[in-house]
Parts: C-alpha cells; sequence; structure tokens
C-alpha cells in the first residue's frame, strides 16, 4: 500500500503541470498570432510607402522631361525679350519642382536633375548676352558722339574724357542682366537691391576683397577667387563657385555647386542638397547674414526660409557609403563669426 502510495503522487504533479501548460498554449498561440499579424502590416504599409514613392518619381519624371522640353524650345527659339522671361519663368518652376522632390528621389536622379537644370542657367544667360549686343552697340555710339564735340573745343593738351565707371565696374561683362566685379584687388565692392534683383550675378578674378550684396539676385557665380569674403542676399535660383580658395561665402539658394575650390568658409541656407566636385577643405554652417530688407529680398527669392539642407552634400569625388567625406565638414560653432 506504502509503494503504491508513493507512485501515485508523482503522477499527480505531472497531470497539474501538463493542465498549467496547456493554458498557456492559447496565450503563446495569440502572441504569435499577433506578431504575425503586426509583420504582415509593416511589409503592407512598406509595399504601400514604396508605390507612393514610385508614383510620385514617375509623376516628377514625366513633369521634369516636359518643362524641360518647354524651356529648351523657348531658348532654341526665343528671339525676344519676352521669350527669354518666359523661359526663366518656366526655369524657377523646374528648380521648384525638383526641390520640392529631394525627399523621395533617388540621388542619381536628384544629381541629373540638378545639372540639367544648371546647364539650362547657362544657357539662358548666354542667350540673354546674344540679345544685348545691337543695345551696346547704340550705347557706345552715343557716347562716342557726345564726346567727339567736348574734345573738338579742349584747349591743346588736354586729357581725354574718362571712361565711364559703370563699365570698369561690370568688368565688361557683357549683358544688362548680368552684373558683378572682376579683375579687381583689395577693395570693398557693394550693389543694392535695385541693382541687383532677379538679375545673374558674376564675380571673377578677385583677390582680397570684400563683397557686399544688398538685395536678391537670379543666380550667383564666383570664380578666381582669392582670399575674398562675399555676403550675399537670397539667391532665387542657383549658385557656383569655381576655382576659389581661402574665401568666405553667406548666401541663400535654391542649389548649390562647388567645384575645384580649397579652403573656403561657407554660411549657407539651401533647398536641395549641396554638391561638391574636387574640392577639399569646404567648411559650412547656417546661414546667418542680416542686413535691412532682407525679409522683403526673401520674399521675392520665392525660398522657403523653413527649409535649409545646409548640412546635407554630395560629393561627387566621395562614394563610401557610411563613411564621412574628408572634403567637407561642419564649421564648428565657435568659429561661426562672419567678419
Amino acid at each position: 500500500m506504502e509503494a503504491a502510495s508513493c507512485s501515485a503522487a508523482p503522477v499527480g504533479n505531472g497531470a497539474v503541470g501538463s493542465q498549467r501548460d496547456l493554458a498557456l498554449i492559447p496565450e503563446r498561440l495569440q502572441r504569435r498570432e499577433q506578431e504575425r499579424q503586426l509583420e504582415l502590416e509593416k511589409r503592407k504599409q512598406k509595399r504601400q510607402d514604396q508605390e507612393v514613392e514610385e508614383e510620385k518619381s514617375d509623376f516628377f519624371a514625366a513633369a521634369f522631361s516636359r518643362e524641360r522640353a518647354a524651356v529648351e524650345k523657348l531658348l532654341e527659339s526665343g528671339e525676344s525679350a519676352e521669350g527669354l522671361e518666359e523661359a526663366a519663368a518656366r526655369l524657377q518652376g523646374l528648380q521648384k519642382l525638383l526641390n520640392d522632390s529631394v525627399l523621395f528621389l533617388a540621388a542619381y536622379d536628384l544629381r541629373q536633375g540638378q545639372e540639367a537644370l544648371a546647364r539650362l542657367q547657362a544657357a539662358l544667360a548666354e542667350r540673354r548676352q546674344e540679345l544685348q549686343p545691337k543695345k551696346r552697340f547704340a550705347f557706345k555710339s552715343r557716347k562716342k558722339d557726345a564726346a567727339a564735340a567736348p574734345k573738338g573745343d579742349a584747349a591743346p593738351g588736354a586729357p581725354p574724357p574718362a571712361s565711364p565707371p559703370p563699365l570698369k565696374e561690370e568688368g565688361g561683362l557683357g549683358s544688362s542682366w548680368v552684373c558683378g566685379f572682376s579683375n579687381l584687388e583689395s577693395q570693398v565692392l557693394e550693389k543694392r537691391a535695385e541693382e541687383l534683383h532677379q538679375r545673374d550675378v558674376l564675380l571673377t578674378e578677385l583677390s582680397n576683397c570684400t563683397v557686399k550684396l544688398y538685395g536678391n539676385p537670379n543666380t550667383l557665380r564666383l570664380t578666381k577667387a582669392r582670399n575674398c569674403t562675399v555676403l550675399c542676399g537670397p539667391v532665387s535660383t542657383s549658385v557656383f563657385l569655381e576655382n576659389c580658395s581661402d574665401c568666405m561665402l553667406t548666401v541663400a539658394c535654391q542649389q548649390l555647386r562647388i567645384h575645384s575650390t580649397r579652403n573656403t568658409r561657407i554660411f549657407l541656407q539651401v533647398i536641395s542638397r549641396a554638391i561638391v566636385e574636387d574640392c577639399h577643405g569646404i567648411q559650412l554652417a547656417p546661414y546667418t547674414w542680416s542686413y535691412p530688407g532682407i525679409d522683403k529680398d526673401f520674399e521675392d527669392s520665392g525660398l522657403d526660409r523653413s527649409k535649409n539642407n545646409w548640412n546635407d552634400v554630395d560629393d561627387f569625388n566621395w562614394l563610401v557609403r557610411g563613411v564621412a567625406s574628408p572634403n567637407w565638414s561642419i564649421l564648428p560653432e565657435e568659429e561661426r563669426m562672419i567678419h
């Protein structure tokens, strides 16, 4: 009897354990089913997001291609200022389309779009210059005729009249749409809003100069500058730096492209990702320059002041994923002073 009693106890404990395990099975199954459903929902959402991005990319590609073709047609056939102004307006719309699509575009597509815009902007500037020679020739003729009479009446040995200052200031840039400075050294140079509004600004071959541009240009190109400081108001479209060294630039723009430039600080507000190529020692910080009237200049430029991708950069010479480019860096906060 004792043996039977002893052997019966373990059986009873095993039955209780089995019942407890059986009671836990529905809970485990339920939890596993919840996890499975959650995973399915995540996959479904991911597919939907991917489909939305593909739809957005397809829409962008079609719209960009259509507008680009329209701008190219206007540039090819445009024989009047009105036609070029329509091309400029559509080009700004094209820039806005690209900026609004930055978040979902692949890096390759974004780069192709930026390069296409740069080509169109250069073609627009060239077409504007082509329309100018007749006007400049007439202006020179009038000046020459006006100067001829005083010269005949002047006393023998009197010095000839000086050349008009604007020609020296403009640096022979060749177009009423283009303004700026060139071939100057150790000077403080300024232009005001009425001189800059929606014009293309070219600064070239400057050394040890400080340039202050109070206004809203259409584009800004800085080339072959050495040890210069350039302070610029909001630029409606693109800014290009090329072959510059030891400079400081502060600018707000839709697009920034830097080529063959070294040891340069840029205080930046930019809508799309900035591009650097063949550069070294580029340092970036947020745009902080201010002057009376800057709010209106931002309004006129069409830039969204709430968007700033100043530290989001594509380096065309650095394709190593997950490793920071050695060609550009963030300017430390304690060094962010504009002189």
